[in-house]
């Protein structure tokens, strides 16, 4: 088998035994593709590359200004493989098994205002898509939705009022979040236009969307692609800086808020998808700041310390 058939069989064992989602197949693809050309230059295939030249790429790497962020995920895509080659019996150990990664570098999410987030809404309720585009919006700050988790929506889900949204994250986990009025009332007010698109649709000649915002496109719904320019025109007509506008600045706009508002890590954690408790806690810079105006303000020291 030569290197890329070898990929092929990893990645299919990925997507098949452990679930792994789409992006995290193709982000490995092509990790691996462009390690592959680098083993190929120095002779080195998967069966017997070295630890010594894993660490001589990872070193490559980081001299040609590749982010710590991406080499981390480079060399988790080459563990990954490795113990994989071991486990198949390609070869008789794993080299990478002890090769200590660079880490990611913890930066706080970008944070938007609760008043930001409100002009946001305000302003995506006008537009040739107001309807859709404020089910968008309002579904995305009531539950912080992954963006491919939204745009992905089936539209039984919606049907009769829910309360709760049954959602499928990463590796097919499902998890229940919880809507708000303003949710429920967008989603009640796009319905029905959503519904009589679909039926013009079928009309003509397509086959019914099973998708709560379909689209023409390949995928059958609104792309992650198109759902960020246009929050991107949303943040223009609201006044907001649109490079601090994403759907990802939404969903930690979601559980900055929460937090700030009270809500616990753990409850944070459940709502978001997180497997670990150590990814939500990168949240906890606003838990400090909440708990430092706390002591300063209801302390009984607090008034004769100012």
């Amino acid at each position: 088998m030569n290197a890329h058939a070898r990929i092929e069989a990893f990645l299919e064992a990925m997507a098949a035994e452990r679930g792994a989602a789409r992006n995290t197949l193709l982000a490995y693809g092509r990790d691996l593709k462009d390690f592959a050309r680098w083993m190929e230059r120095r002779g080195a295939r998967f069966e017997d590359v070295t630890r010594d030249q894993i660490e001589d790429h990872l070193v490559g790497l980081e001299a040609a200004g590749m982010a710590k962020s991406t080499r981390a995920r480079r060399l988790a895509a080459i563990r990954q493989i490795t113990r994989f080659a071991f486990e198949e019996g390609w070869r008789g150990d794993d080299p990478a098994i002890r090769i200590r990664g660079p880490g990611r570098e913890r930066k706080l999410p970008r944070t938007l205002s609760e008043e930001e987030v409100g002009r946001l809404l305000a302003a995506s309720a006008d537009g040739a898509n107001a309807l859709r585009d404020a089910c968008l919006m309002q579904v995305l700050y009531a539950t912080g939705l992954r963006v491919s988790e939204l745009v992905s929506l089936p539209v039984r889900a919606a049907r009769g009022d829910p309360r709760w949204l049954l959602v499928k994250g990463k590796g097919g986990k499902e998890r229940m979040v919880p809507l708000t009025p303003d949710a429920r009332a967008a989603l009640a007010a796009w319905l029905p236009e959503r519904d009589r698109a679909d039926e013009r649709a079928v009309r003509d000649g397509a086959r019914s969307s099973p998708h709560l915002f379909p689209s023409h496109g390949a995928e059958g719904h609104l792309t992650r692609h198109r759902f960020y320019t246009l929050c991107k025109e949303i943040a223009v007509r609201a006044g907001v800086s649109p490079g601090k506008v994403t759907p990802h600045a939404l969903r930690h706009a979601f559980a900055t808020h929460l937090l700030a508002n009270g809500a616990d890590l753990r409850s944070i954690q459940t709502l978001l998808g997180h497997a670990d408790v150590a990814t939500t806690e990168i949240y906890t810079h606003v838990l400090d700041a909440r708990l430092r105006e706390l002591v300063l303000t209801k302390h009984p020291m607090a008034e004769d310390a100012g």
